[in-house]
């Protein structure tokens, strides 16, 4: 091979200097980045208006609002956080003996107006956590306040706001039984603890774990409620007063990510072979988030097989292996579920589970024979998921460009050949016909998110020959340079609404510079991402 050009070097010294950013960011900020929650926000403006920074959350609510009236992402991600401002703004104003802060009503009108066309027509929600308990959880409380208004002659509202179309109740109404009659709070549940409303007031069936009532904001400030109350909990008053920080105000949906955002970064540059040499004390926190039980992505969260095997990939890629014996818990015979009791199935909880089991196959002593058969059989149920054009998709993330990767990365590197082959192959042919003319993927319009994640495949997993590979790359590598640090990553990622983590996109788009630089053969100087000047991790 000849030596490496002097742009190469150039490269090659600017990831250096992103992993180092990188990884003082996640020592620095333990509990991580994350994009802040309308739904979240809009919960905790709710039901903790004592909190510090109440009306930079209202402003924020404001400002978010979509010019149709909604807010959030396309088609049905928009219902919950539309709802959740919605029934934030109405109770904020039926608190307000006047006319409310300015600009409530209004917005809180045309939210009320799309969010009605949305319920009336049967919107589809897509495969968020709760989303079937938080909006019925929601109509309630906004047709409650509407009644109030309407009790009241309440003239703000100039057009009135009739209570919204019916929504279905029976799994909320299943919920408020379940624990009416005494049993366990299910775990699943706490993460979204305020659909209770009124009973998840300091009920005595849950606790938080450093503070947090499943590592949620708006969760815990309904566990808490008055905080002049006897008996308020000084660790979880902490908690959400550490949660407004970050945003100045806003909050996001889940917070501590430290574990998952620690795994899936290291996780991510391990894939790319981008050299990484984190502090002592990193890796031993995440050798220690490892239970019997796996890892878990918050505190009061449960166990999940999602983390724990990316944890244990960036763990043993990182020279630090862990037996894999806790993924046992999750093992279905079929396939793994991300939790016991989940509802559905994950592409990418899967994909994850095969590379930590692949590469303990590949590499340990006792690997081949307790993990070899296992790992064929989850690489043969994973090519089943593929669809029909090629792609895969998922319930954590909104893009099947991310589900693509995890599914393509997997199988290309740690499935049996005669499985991965054909499925690789019609990943690849996927990617090629679904580019953008400007060179970009994604779902909704071009992010740089989405198009690391296709690049992530075509600079890895070497099929140069077929049709249309090698000018997708370049296109893909040229767009990354002109828009990787002057955009804004917008949320894809799943939790009760869309959300961004922040060191993770930032980690996949680092990812591919790496390949590029690597792929020699396919990628020329002015293909590679250059180095934009910058002067800290946003």
């Amino acid at each position: 091979m000849t030596a490496v050009p002097a742009a190469g070097a150039r490269n090659e010294s600017a990831v250096a200097a992103s992993v180092r950013e990188l990884l003082a960011a996640m020592v620095l900020d333990p509990a991580g980045r994350v994009t802040p929650s309308v739904y979240e926000t809009g919960r905790v403006v709710a039901d903790a208006p004592w909190l510090t920074g109440h009306d930079r959350r209202l402003r924020y609510l404001l400002d978010a609002q979509r010019p149709d009236g909604g807010w959030g992402g396309a088609g049905g991600y928009a219902v919950v956080p539309t709802a959740s401002a919605v029934e934030a703004l109405l109770g904020t104003l039926r608190g307000s003996p006047v006319a409310g802060p300015n600009g409530l009503a209004t917005a809180a009108g045309r939210g009320w107006g799309v969010l009605a066309e949305w319920l009336g027509r049967g919107t589809p929600l897509p495969d968020t956590p709760a989303a079937d308990l938080i909006v019925p959880a929601l109509v309630r409380r906004i047709n409650d306040h509407l009644a109030f208004f309407a009790a009241r002659g309440d003239r703000r509202f100039a057009d009135g706001l009739a209570a919204l179309p019916g929504v279905d109740q029976r799994r909320l109404d299943a919920v408020h039984a379940l624990l009416a009659s005494g049993r366990p709070v299910p775990q699943k549940l706490v993460h979204a603890f305020e659909v209770l409303g009124p009973v998840a007031y300091r009920h005595a069936g849950v606790a938080p774990v450093a503070g947090a009532i499943g590592a949620s904001p708006a969760a815990t400030a309904a566990w808490v409620g008055d905080p002049a109350a006897p008996g308020a909990d000084p660790a979880a008053l902490a908690y959400l007063r550490a949660a407004v920080g970050p945003l100045d105000g806003p909050v996001p949906c889940c917070t501590p990510i430290t574990v998952f955002e620690r795994a899936w970064t290291l996780s991510n540059l391990a894939r790319a072979e981008v050299p990484v040499r984190p502090a002592p004390k990193l890796i031993a926190e995440l050798v220690a988030a490892l239970g019997p039980q796996g890892a878990s992505t918050g505190p009061g969260l449960p166990a999940d097989a999602d983390t724990t095997s990316v944890t244990l990939y960036a763990l043993a890629r990182l020279g630090h292996p862990v037996d894999p014996a806790s993924l046992d818990h999750f093992d279905l015979g079929t396939h793994f579920c991300t939790w016991q009791g989940e509802d559905g199935r994950s592409v990418t909880t899967n994909a994850h589970v095969l590379e930590a089991l692949g590469w303990h196959a590949r590499h340990t002593s006792a690997g081949a024979s307790r993990h070899a058969g296992r790992v064929a059989a989850l690489a043969g149920w994973l090519r089943d998921e593929q669809q029909p054009d090629g792609s895969w998709t998922d319930r954590w993330h909104a893009s099947p460009y991310y589900a693509t990767s995890c599914a393509v990365t997997a199988l290309d590197r740690y499935a049996p050949a005669d499985i991965a082959g054909s499925a690789v192959d019609r990943a690849v042919d996927w990617l090629v016909a679904t580019q953008r003319a400007d060179g970009a993927w994604g779902r909704w319009a071009g992010t740089a998110e989405e198009t690391a994640y296709a690049l992530h495949v075509l600079l890895g997993v070497r099929r140069p020959a077929r049709p249309g590979v090698v000018e997708a790359i370049g296109r893909g590598l040229r767009h990354l340079t002109e828009v990787d640090d002057q955009h804004e990553h917008p949320p894809l990622w799943h939790d009760k609404d869309l959300y961004g983590p922040v060191l993770i996109v930032r980690s996949a788009v680092l990812a591919v510079r790496q390949l590029a630089m690597a792929r020699s053969d396919l990628v020329s100087d002015l293909d590679r991402p250059q180095r934009r000047p910058r002067t800290a991790v946003t």
